[in-house]
This record gives structure tokens, C-alpha cells and sequence, in this order.
């Protein structure tokens, strides 16, 4: 795990944000003209911008070299993931505060500034994270409770969701109503400096899904609190670039809920997760016309809805330390 260089003795900015780019040349190219535009309202000098390129054969590199010439490009030979991709970028960043936004957004006007605001107005303020949109402009999930045995029981999901919405804390920046949350969604989550050096930086065993919520879990034990802005709107298309490998992606997803709890919980708790999602996976390979596959990739054909939770029952069912290994990208 890389560790973050402190900014002591340098200049420092107010903003750090990092991109982590894999094969989405196009949507990269519209997130960086809306990053721009955000740039420009908090003024010269006040932001950094980090793109991290992941092994990328689109001409990702290229597009940012010659389009954008005020963004740091940092290239790797190979596809990192997520958490070893932002952190690389880390071990640059100058910013008080840090933020990771996907490549795959579009970020609306003021957001990145409310987004700070809040963070800066709340002491034990830790990480803030802004209300995602479809394409269309409807909400998209953008926070959740912290993975364990129970939150993967739908009845007792659904019992849970309304105390969700109980907590608010008030901003004295346009008295905007702010949720504290478990966990918000790594697509576009800011984060105070002090408490990446408190915590440390995004755990790399977590090759792609639920390291930010680690992040998130991690800043709440060490006493910060995790916010919701939801005047902070961006737009995501979500699985850009993970739909290009659905069935890995799918597979990491499951696999990183499980690492979570084996991490924070144990392996007994760990274990019996494992066979609540394998009996999941039963289900929805019979009905998969039912499944989270089929809302999320609706171009998927049964049989390949099918057999990718065959693949999913094949992972959930090797030994725990075994599953856990099987992170190759």
C-alpha cells in the first residue's frame, strides 16, 4: 500500500483532483471540459488535476496530452484498478483536500464548491460526496450502508431505509440540508487531507469496488463524520467502462463486499455473506430476467445473464482465502 507524501514545506492548493482513466477516451475528454469550467470558478492557482491513465488503448493518453496540457498525466503500464490508481496520484497531490471523481461524470456548476464548502464548515467533517444523476437527470444511488450479513436481506434492508433518511445536519453555507451517511459513492467523493494522513490512503487489496467505502468505514472509526451534499449534483453514466467486462466486473463487486466484511467483521461473518450471495446467485441464474444484471447491462441476453452467475456460484463457492486471492484484472 503506497503511502501519501506529505505537502509540508511545499506549496500546497486548495483542491487535488484525481481521475482514474481506463479505455473511456470520450467521456474522459467531457469530464475534463466540466472540470475546467469548475477550475475556472475557484480561480487560479486554486486546483490541481491529476489523470491517471490505466494501461488505456483507446488513445486516452493522447486525447489528454494534446487537449488538455494543464492536466498532470500520470501513465501505467498496467491496469492498476481503482484504489492503486488513485492512489498513485496521492503520492502527488498537493491539495488540502482530494478529491476522486470518476471519468465517466460530468460535473454540474458550484458543485465542487459546495462539495468543499461543507467539508470546510464542518470540523469533523471528513469526506463529503455529491448526488448522482442519470443521464436523464433522475437521482442515481449515490450512498448506502456499510456491507455486512444483515444489509444483504431485503426485509431488513428495507426496514433499515427509513432511519437512513433521519439524520441531516445544517451548513451555514446556504443552509443546505446534509445527510450523514455511511458511505458515499467513490465516483465523486472529496476528502480532507488530514484524513487521508490520519487513515492512510485507499487499501489496494480492493482491486475494483467498495474501497472508498473501506475509506469511508475507516474515517468514521477514527472519529470523522461522511456526508451527503445534495445540492452537489453530478452526472455519472455509470458502468462506462465496466461494462466493457461485465461478467469480471460483476464477479469483483461480490468478491470486494465479501473482502469488506472478512476485513471488519471476521471470517465467520464473512463466510455466511458468501452464502447468502451464492443463494442470490442461484435465484437470479434462474430468473434472470429478475436480476441486478439484467437492470444494469438490459442488452444482456438470458443465457449470458445465465452463465455469468454461473461463474458468480463457481467464485462464491472456491475457500474464502482462495476467493479473496482471485483479483487479476
Amino acid at each position: 500500500m503506497r503511502e501519501l507524501v506529505s505537502n509540508t514545506g511545499t506549496h500546497s492548493v486548495t483542491l487535488s483532483i484525481i481521475i482514474v482513466n481506463w479505455n473511456t477516451r470520450d467521456l474522459l475528454a467531457a469530464c475534463l471540459e466540466s472540470v475546467a469550467a469548475e477550475i475556472a470558478r475557484m480561480g487560479e492557482g486554486e486546483a490541481e488535476t491529476f489523470v491517471v491513465d490505466n494501461a488505456s488503448t483507446d488513445g486516452s493518453p493522447e486525447m489528454v496530452r494534446e487537449r488538455f496540457p494543464w492536466v498532470r498525466l500520470l501513465e501505467s503500464r498496467q491496469n492498476l484498478g481503482f484504489a492503486a490508481g488513485n492512489n498513485l496520484a496521492l503520492q502527488h497531490a498537493r491539495g488540502e483536500s482530494i478529491l476522486l471523481l470518476n471519468p465517466d461524470t460530468i460535473v454540474t456548476e458550484g458543485a465542487l464548491v459546495r462539495l468543499w464548502q461543507t467539508l470546510a464548515a464542518q470540523p469533523m467533517a471528513g469526506i463529503t460526496g455529491a448526488q448522482l444523476l442519470n443521464a436523464d437527470g433522475s437521482l442515481q444511488v449515490s450512498t448506502g450502508v456499510f456491507p455486512c450479513l444483515w444489509s444483504e436481506l431485503p426485509l431488513i434492508n428495507r426496514r433499515l431505509s427509513p432511519l437512513r433518511g433521519a439524520f441531516r445536519v445544517k451548513t451555514p453555507h446556504e443552509e443546505t440540508e446534509v445527510q450523514s451517511v455511511d458511505w458515499v459513492s467513490g465516483a465523486c467523493l472529496m476528502i480532507k487531507r488530514a484524513v487521508v494522513e490520519a487513515i492512510g490512503p485507499l487499501d489496494e487489496s480492493f482491486w475494483l469496488y467498495t474501497e472508498e467505502t473501506d475509506w469511508c468505514y475507516r474515517a468514521r472509526a477514527a472519529g470523522w463524520d461522511v456526508l451527503l451534499v445534495p445540492q452537489a449534483r453530478v452526472y455519472h453514466l455509470a458502468r462506462a467502462a465496466s461494462g466493457q467486462r461485465y461478467v469480471l466486473t460483476m464477479l469483483h463487486f461480490y468478491q470486494s463486499k465479501v473482502r469488506f466484511v472478512h476485513k471488519h467483521y471476521g471470517a465467520r461473518q464473512a463466510s455466511l455473506l458468501r452464502a447468502v450471495l451464492r443463494m442470490k446467485a442461484e435465484i437470479w441464474r434462474r430468473q434472470p430476467g429478475s436480476s441486478p444484471l439484467s437492470r444494469a447491462y438490459p442488452d444482456l441476453s438470458p443465457a449470458d445473464i445465465r452463465l455469468a452467475y454461473e461463474q458468480l456460484q463457481h467464485v462464491l463457492s472456491l475457500p474464502l482465502d482462495l476467493m479473496l486471492d482471485a483479483r487479476q484484472p
